[in-house]
């Protein structure tokens, strides 16, 4: 059984998710959030019959905060953490990752995040591509996805995925966005993994933004359309001679309005910029395009 768990991250529903799978060798916990969000998937996962200390593996997708913020405050419960090779090193010794997302957020990581310590090397397991992870009676298989992030990885179940970032955000059934955060957007890799996830012929997709997801080949269309749609709008303004400055504002209202036509009300449009505000992909998309060589270093 697959229980989705909703943070309410910054008392917004259907922002961020965790998912918890019951298993013969006891629940699997995909995706922790930010520790911010810590007492709420406490009480979700209180409210699926368990307790926190009843988890003792943690599948993470990737490593942005709103992902694995909380993984080490699970580890403390005894947990071991399962995440792609690259992220190791990084939950291990958290301070270069929180300094990073701290250039960018400033005084709101406390808000938005909450703490974030080591994790022992000992309780975090590399997972490479392909590798399948037994739990007694359930398996799951490991699918390197990288596009939204180098380190991101999506998790088989049988017939349904769990897509972290890689399968998009998709809120109420309205646009489906792809979170283009800096620093790792790579359109080629991203279109490459979202042809993976077509050729793996899933049932259903759980996104992290949010839920289930089953009309696979529509949804899927739509997030490579839109992907490829917002790295053109950026890339047009950019050959304009346009700032980040001004590209922010004109780009949020762009989405909007994009939202607004998929039938968002205001309040809709404010649960997707919880999930995937627009500014950061202003930012990631642009980082894009100056590696491209579109900007002068």
């Amino acid at each position: 059984m697959i229980h989705t768990l909703d943070l309410h991250f910054l008392g917004i529903p259907q922002a961020i998710a965790s998912f918890l799978i019951e298993t013969s060798d006891g629940p699997i916990l995909i995706e922790t959030g930010p520790y911010s969000t810590y007492d709420n998937l406490r009480l979700a996962v209180q409210k699926a019959g368990f307790d926190l200390a009843d988890i003792q593996h943690v599948l993470l997708t990737h490593i942005h905060f709103d992902h694995a913020g909380a993984a080490w405050a699970l580890a403390e419960q005894g947990a071991k953490i399962y995440v792609h090779p690259f992220g190791v090193r990084h939950l291990a010794s958290p301070q270069k990752l929180w300094e990073s997302a701290k250039r960018i957020y400033q005084d709101e990581m406390d808000r938005l995040w909450g703490e974030m310590k080591p994790i022992p090397e000992s309780q975090l397991q590399a997972v490479e591509d392909g590798n399948e992870l037994t739990f007694d009676d359930t398996k799951i298989i490991a699918h390197h996805t990288p596009g939204h992030a180098v380190h991101h990885i999506a998790y088989q179940l049988g017939d349904v995925i769990f897509t972290g970032d890689v399968g998009g955000v998709q809120i109420n059934g309205g646009l489906v966005e792809p979170p283009c955060p800096p620093p790792d957007i790579n359109l080629e890799d991203w279109q490459n993994s979202i042809q993976l996830l077509r050729g793996l012929d899933p049932r259903a997709l759980y996104l992290t933004h949010f839920g289930r997801v089953e009309n696979i080949d529509t949804h899927l269309n739509h997030l490579e359309e839109q992907l490829l749609d917002w790295a053109e709008w950026i890339k047009e303004r950019i050959e304009a001679g346009q700032s980040s400055e001004e590209l922010v504002p004109q780009f949020q209202a762009y989405v909007a309005d994009q939202l607004r036509t998929k039938g968002a009300d205001e309040e809709t449009i404010q649960q997707y910029e919880a999930a995937n505000p627009s500014w950061m992909s202003v930012a990631g998309l642009m980082r894009y395009w100056k590696k491209k060589g579109l900007i002068e270093r």
